[in-house]
Order: C-alpha cells, then sequence, then structure tokens
C-alpha cells in the first residue's frame, strides 16, 4: 500500500509540474493563407543607402563640411566633434573637441581653411537658464581644437525649444536659430517680442567686433535703432527653426519650423520677417487674440499636416549630379515619421511638391557635401544616409487586400474567427485606448520563427528591455472596439482593426536594428461583417455613448484612426518596432479557448521561438496589470508608464524631454525625481517630474490630467484614463523620498534551479 501510495503520490507531483508547465496549443499550425504583400500605394521613388558604411556616431545631431579641405565635421549632442575625410571609404574618424555639454549646432568660417574658426552652439544645464544657451567660438589646428580656449561669442535663454542651427550666409554673417524657450503654447509670449534673443534668428558679424561684445551688428539688421529691440535679431515669430540653409546658387534662405498642434511648416527666410508663431501655426490661427508686433505676417511655402510630419528637419536645394530629377529641388524630411519630401520653388510657389521616400531613420539633420550630394543623418542608428533611386516594385498595387475579409488573417471575419495558425494572445499592461476592449492576434506564415530577446539595439540591456525579431512577412493585429452603452458588454462596437506588416530588409538587418514595419487600418461596417481599407490620412469619426452618468444620459465619443505616418510615432526602432509582443508583457497566462497558459511556455512548446528556451517563463521577468487592485502600488504605476508611456519617454524614443519610463530602470535611473521639467512648467509651483509625495507639483501627473493642450498621451487618445491618472496621483503621494529610487518596476523572474 505505501508503494501504490508513493506511486500516485510521485505521478500527482509530475502532473502538477506538467500542469505549471502546461501549453495552450498542443502543436504549430503553420499559417498559409496570408495574402497580406506589397503596400497598397505606389511605391516611392526613391530610398535610402548607407554613404558612409565604415564609420558610425553616437547620437549625431549636426554636420557640415570642411571648406576647401573634403573633409565633414559631425556633432554628436554629447558633445563630441568629429572630422572625417570625404571619401565614401573612410573609415577614421578623429576627434575634433568634447563639449562635454549637450551640443546641437556647428558652423565653419567660409574661410576655416585658414583661419580654423569653429563655431558651436550648446545647451548647458548645469549653467543659469538665463545664458543657457550659447554659441562658441574655437580654432581648429591639425584637427583639432582647445576647450581652454573658448571664446563666447553669444549666450541667451535656455528653455523648451533651443532652436539650434548655425550657419553662415552669402554674405559671410552668422546665422542662429533660437526656439521660443518655453514648453507649450509659447508661454513665455516671446513670438512676437523683439526685446529678447527667443523665437527669432540672429545675424551677426563675427569679422567685425565691436567693444564690449564678441561680435559686430550687420547694419541692414531690420531692427537696428529701434529703441528696445535686440539689433541681433534677423526675423522672428518663430516656434522651433531646427534647420535652416543658404540655397548655393540663389541665396535664398530656407528653415524647416517645428509646429506644435497640427502643422510643420517651410519657410523662405526674409531679413525682417515675422513668422506669425504664437498668432499663427503656419497659416494657421493658434492664438490670434495675442499681442502682435506691427509687421506682416509671412506664409509657409509648404505645410505638412501632424498626420504626415511631427517634427520637420529642414534641408537643402539640390545641385548634385547623381539624381537629375531632384536638381534645384528642396529637399526636406522630418524626424518622426522618416519621411522625405522635395519641391521644386518658382514663381513664389512650390512645384513638384511630392513624397520621395518613407524611410524608418531618424532624420535629424542634412548635410551639403562640397559636391552638392546630400547626406542624410540618422539620430538612432548614427549612420549617414543618401538617397537613391528605388527598385521597381515586386508586386502590382491592387493586389495589397482592401477588406479585412482578403488579407487571409480570419476564416470568419464577421465572427472574428482566426486563421489557422493565427495565435491569438494578450499583455499583462494594455495601452490605454479611450474606453477600447482589444482583440490581440499574432500572425507567423509558414514555418517562420520568433528570434527570442535578439534586438538589442539602440539601447542595450540592462538598460533597455531586448525585443523579439519576427521573421518576414510578420502580421500583427490588433481589434479595437468600443461600448456604445456603458457597462454593457453586448453594446461592443468594432471600430477598427489594425495591423503591423513586418518586410524583413535586405542583409543583415545592417548591423544596428533597423527593421521596416507599415501599419494599416481597416474600418469596420455598420453591420459589423468586414472591415475596409483606410486611406494613408487616416480620419476621424463620432458616435454616441449611452451613459447614465452622463449629462443627458449619453455622450459624443470622437474616435481617430492614425494615418501611416502616426503608426511610425510609437513603433520605432527604440521602442522595439512591435510594442507589447515582448517578454516584459508577453509573460503572463492566457485563456486558449478554455486552456489557460502561460504565452513564452506555449511559443516555446509549439517550436515558435528559433532557440527553443531552457527555462521555463516563471524564470523570466515580466510586468504587471496595473488595472489589478491586488498588485502593489509601485509595480502597478511603473507598469502603466512602460505600457503607455514608454515607448516615447526613453532614449531616441521621440520624445523631446529627457527623461526615461521604461520599467527596467530604477527611479533613479529614470531621472524622474525632482527633476525639473525640460519643457516648460505649466505654471505649477515649483514643479518637477515627480515630486514625492505632492502629485500637483509633478508634471507627469499634472499632465495627464488636462483635456486638450499639453495632455499625455499627446496622441491617440482624446479620454482622459481616470482609473490611471487615480493611480499616478497616488503612487505619488505615497512615494517615500527615496524608497523607491533603486527598485525597478519589474517582477523579476523566479529561478526554478
Amino acid at each position: 500500500m505505501k508503494t501504490i501510495s508513493k506511486s500516485v503520490t510521485l505521478l500527482l507531483l509530475l502532473a502538477s509540474t506538467l500542469l505549471a508547465q502546461k501549453s495552450g496549443l498542443p502543436s504549430r499550425v503553420e499559417w498559409t493563407k496570408s495574402n497580406v504583400q506589397g503596400s497598397p500605394e505606389p511605391p516611392a521613388p526613391y530610398t535610402l543607402r548607407i554613404a558612409y558604411p565604415g564609420v558610425r556616431f553616437e547620437n549625431p545631431i549636426a554636420g557640415v563640411m570642411v571648406p576647401g579641405l573634403q573633409q565633414l565635421m559631425i556633432v554628436e549632442y554629447s558633445g563630441k566633434i568629429w572630422l572625417i575625410d570625404e571619401d565614401r571609404q573612410a573609415k577614421e574618424k578623429k576627434l575634433v573637441i568634447d563639449m562635454g555639454a549637450n551640443t546641437v549646432g556647428l558652423a565653419l568660417h567660409p574661410k576655416f581653411a585658414t583661419n580654423g574658426r569653429m563655431f558651436v552652439m550648446t545647451i548647458d544645464s548645469t549653467r543659469d537658464e538665463e545664458v543657457g544657451s550659447r554659441v562658441s567660438e574655437f580654432v581648429v589646428r591639425d584637427g583639432e581644437a582647445d576647450k581652454t580656449k573658448e571664446i563666447t561669442i553669444i549666450q541667451w535663454k535656455r528653455g523648451g525649444h533651443n532652436g539650434g542651427c548655425l550657419g553662415f550666409g552669402p554674405d559671410g554673417y552668422l546665422y542662429i536659430s533660437a526656439g521660443d524657450g518655453s514648453g507649450i503654447a509659447d508661454e513665455l509670449h516671446t513670438g512676437q517680442d523683439v526685446t529678447d534673443l527667443l523665437g527669432c534668428i540672429m545675424r551677426l558679424d563675427i569679422d567685425n567686433v565691436v567693444a564690449g561684445i564678441n561680435y559686430g551688428i550687420p547694419q541692414d539688421n531690420p531692427l537696428v535703432g529701434i529703441k528696445g529691440a535686440r539689433p541681433e535679431v534677423y526675423s522672428f515669430g518663430h516656434r522651433q527653426i531646427w534647420k535652416f540653409s543658404h540655397d548655393r546658387h540663389t541665396g535664398l534662405m530656407w528653415g524647416g519650423e517645428v509646429g506644435q498642434d497640427l502643422w510643420e511648416m517651410v519657410y523662405v527666410i526674409k531679413n525682417g520677417g515675422n513668422y506669425g508663431w504664437s498668432l499663427m501655426e503656419g497659416s494657421h490661427p493658434f492664438r490670434p487674440e495675442r499681442k502682435r508686433h506691427e509687421t506682416p505676417i509671412e506664409k509657409p511655402i509648404v505645410e505638412h499636416n501632424h498626420n504626415d510630419f511631427r517634427s520637420i528637419t529642414g534641408g537643402y536645394v539640390y545641385y548634385g549630379d547623381r539624381l537629375k530629377l531632384l536638381q534645384k529641388h528642396y529637399i526636406y524630411g522630418d524626424f518622426d515619421t522618416g519621411k522625405i519630401w522635395s519641391f521644386k520653388y518658382q514663381n513664389g510657389e512650390a512645384q513638384d511638391w511630392s513624397e520621395l521616400a518613407d524611410t524608418s531613420i531618424r532624420l535629424v539633420s542634412f548635410i551639403e557635401q562640397s559636391d552638392g550630394e546630400l547626406l542624410l543623418v540618422d539620430y538612432a542608428s548614427g549612420m549617414l544616409h543618401e538617397l537613391v533611386k528605388a527598385p521597381p516594385p515586386s508586386l502590382a498595387e491592387h493586389e495589397f487586400p482592401r477588406r479585412l475579409s482578403e488579407t487571409g488573417i480570419f476564416k470568419d471575419t464577421a465572427k472574428m474567427v482566426p486563421e489557422d495558425g493565427v495565435i491569438s494572445y494578450s499583455v499583462n499592461s494594455p495601452l490605454w485606448s479611450d474606453n477600447a476592449v482589444k482583440l490581440r492576434y499574432l500572425a507567423i506564415p509558414g514555418k517562420g520563427t520568433v528570434d527570442f530577446d535578439d534586438v538589442l539595439y539602440p539601447e542595450t540591456p540592462p538598460a533597455a528591455p531586448a525585443g523579439w525579431r519576427f521573421p518576414d512577412g510578420t502580421v500583427t493585429v490588433k481589434t479595437f472596439a468600443v461600448e456604445t452603452e456603458k457597462g454593457n458588454p453586448s453594446s461592443l462596437r468594432r471600430l477598427e482593426t489594425r495591423i503591423m506588416h513586418h518586410k524583413k530588409m535586405d542583409g543583415d538587418d545592417n548591423g544596428y536594428g533597423a527593421q521596416v514595419w507599415k501599419g494599416y487600418t481597416y474600418v469596420w461596417n455598420e453591420a459589423q461583417t468586414d472591415a475596409v481599407l483606410l486611406g494613408k490620412e487616416g480620419g476621424d469619426i463620432e458616435f454616441k455613448v449611452k451613459d447614465v452618468t452622463a449629462e443627458g444620459g449619453e455622450y459624443i465619443q470622437r474616435w481617430h484612426f492614425p494615418s501611416r505616418a502616426e503608426c511610425t510615432l510609437c513603433h520605432t526602432m527604440a521602442s522595439r518596432y512591435v510594442l507589447g509582443i515582448n517578454t516584459l508583457q508577453m509573460n503572463k497566462e492566457h485563456d486558449y479557448g478554455g486552456i489557460v497558459a502561460n504565452q513564452i511556455d506555449t511559443f516555446n512548446h509549439i517550436g515558435l521561438f528559433t532557440e527553443k528556451l531552457e527555462k521555463p517563463a516563471k524564470s523570466l521577468p515580466k510586468i504587471v496589470d496595473h488595472r489589478d487592485e491586488k498588485e502593489p502600488l509601485h509595480l502597478r504605476a511603473r507598469s502603466y508608464m512602460m505600457s503607455n508611456c514608454s515607448h516615447c519617454h526613453r532614449r531616441w524614443g521621440g520624445g523631446n524631454a529627457e527623461f526615461s519610463l521604461l520599467a527596467n530602470k530604477t527611479l533613479e535611473d529614470a531621472a524622474v525625481i525632482g527633476v525639473a521639467p525640460g519643457q516648460g512648467s505649466f505654471k505649477l509651483n515649483k514643479p518637477a517630474l515627480i515630486v514625492p509625495g505632492a502629485p500637483e507639483r509633478s508634471l507627469i501627473y499634472h499632465r495627464m490630467t488636462l483635456q486638450g493642450l499639453g495632455r499625455m498621451p499627446h496622441i491617440a487618445s482624446s479620454i482622459k484614463d481616470e482609473p490611471a491618472i487615480d493611480l499616478i496621483r497616488k503612487w505619488i503621494e505615497g512615494l517615500p523620498e527615496k524608497d523607491y529610487l533603486k527598485e525597478t518596476g519589474v517582477v523579476s523572474g523566479i529561478s526554478n534551479q
């Protein structure tokens, strides 16, 4: 009897072990029905290739050709300035100087070859705010500059927008762009104020200095002799001219103006020009009631809606020989979306205005080379690129599925029955999407497999969690549905199904983690039987939601369908492209049609990973469900910010503020506790990103509570997440000043050894 009892016990223990590590699926079923191929749009005429494969930089932010020397100088944001040969085979880079502060602009004197004069703009947070923006001069000898021999040319207030472009015009004067110095909506009201150096472009004569200062004032500067006005000002009414240039043949000055709410602009910059900020955003009213300067407001040459552009990077008029069709075209692009456009300026208008390429780079700057060719600087990869003609398309435009039922993702689209091999999944901490319920699926074609925790660039572990690498043709699927009667699940109405389609890059991923993911939206019909592919511009709808707590028993909900370009704002290289399918989010139990099992264990069991994992999922890290009140408050708060904020607020993520909300970081490393806001104070009393015990002074909490301008998250949502706001408030109220500084927001895996 004892032997039988012992055997039963062993069997029970074995069964318990198998149950604990059970798979939600018995085996891998191949997905063979994919029709998601190609693109619904005509192919772009150009693409990118790496121009200098032998050199790479760390967060390059600007670059210039060295006059007369067949060399380039490249500026890294950290302050290092490098010298390389213009020869495309260059493999060596020489350090010219390390500024030791955030450096954004560089200009070399037209006679640099003989005088070595170099001008650098830094934004130094260690200096007093009133003089935190500075342009300095150095002399370069034998490729090196002595930092101890810095000459301060001019300095002014630093703030949320600091401009940062330097350049010499054909007149020999030094031009300097300065932003409005505020975080939001020109809160300093400086756009139309010419008594300071914010929101303007300066023009200085650095060859004829005036006693007491290290520059002179060109006598045709527009405000010379006007009482109270700064004579350095050349143009004003700017929010943030990030990059400007002078046409090497006509002398016209071009500038890309980073907008705020809806528009990005390209201007011809004129002597004395008023560019409207903050009365106008481009040609559109912004705060027209504000006090304005008497000068007429200039109109942009072209504008881009934020559906396509989010942070414009001004370029150059092209005079190279390699791309004949683009000669005399002004070529520019966008930092957030990677799009590159051009137009030809004739008779005061833009002609042949069109998109040249849709890329995945963080286009932070252009460089005009001595032969007129243009380089494109990628802030994320650190590589220098160039435009090339795109190869002919392999698939016809009409072959891309125009209805969800044509994609091969669902057997029965109306009933949302997935096709064989399409796997449902869920995440630990979902992204807030205006009360939407989401159904998620992963579709990997054929025998394709996932490389587990293989994406390490650009911020490598442990600084940021690793990502999964997916095979060619992978499709991720997410359907959004909203209750039209609050609290009644049977009233759910499907609004859209978004898919992300992965096309593997040629070669070995170019060595730095870049991938090609394209986002598409299918909008559901009223009958809820199928969904139709939406155009690339996106769209909006409004519908009524019954709610007994609302005035009149209902409210109007506005829903935004993202444009193709908007998908790239969150699905970036820094965020590993696929936001929810990663170890921290997928390490959870999931209901596979009545069988509840861990998703990572299930994927491992059916052979979905390229290499079989040696340990069970319980040994791996995870975040928690921020909605689960049984979980610790600290972990819930960190998980919420991980899923809702960290895709932007991380290194290279696209957020302007320099802090990280990745859950794997300690608060100490995240640089949020007691750190002054860099994008405006919102009139709070002594604010910081997070003030332990004081949510009313904490910018992260405050911006979640706003409606409209300044609200976070600022895209993909129009309804406040009240439970999450309450969660973050309680968390900050209960934050001891130091207890959590060295803790992460990740639940560590428990080893089974």
